[in-house]
């Protein structure tokens, strides 16, 4: 149903190197860079962009799936160690389903930031 989405920066070098460092445990990599934007993702498809603006970035929750919950783990301590706030530590959130394993930051921009490997499919 999505083919990309897009993030709207003040701090765009900070925050690209901030989701340089979280995406990594969960697969994806910079693959694109502009002056003002840069687009992760894998296999050659840039399909998350980070742009800069001169306006305020309104907060928004964004899960990207992760092929573990070992990675899951990883996007967590990846992203503490970057800056971000913590809004829920890696485990199993059985309100969303019995195999529902997710962790949440706060990006940079306070952005809901969430790293989800859910049941069998993805690993364990």
């Amino acid at each position: 149903m999505i083919d990309h989405i897009g993030l709207r920066t003040t701090r765009f070098e900070d925050m690209t190197a901030f989701y340089a460092s979280v995406l990594k445990p969960l697969g994806y990599e910079k693959l694109m860079e502009f002056p003002d934007a840069a687009g992760f993702g894998k296999d050659g498809d840039p399909a998350f962009w980070l742009s800069l603006t001169d306006v305020t970035p309104t907060g928004i929750h964004l899960a990207m799936t992760a092929p573990t919950r070992a990675a899951v783990d990883e996007f967590f301590a990846s992203a503490m160690a970057a800056g971000a706030r913590d809004n829920g530590p890696p485990g199993l959130r059985d309100l969303y389903g019995p195999d529902y394993y997710a962790a949440f930051v706060y990006d940079l921009d306070g952005n809901n930031l969430e790293a989800v490997c859910q049941g069998g499919q993805y690993g364990s």
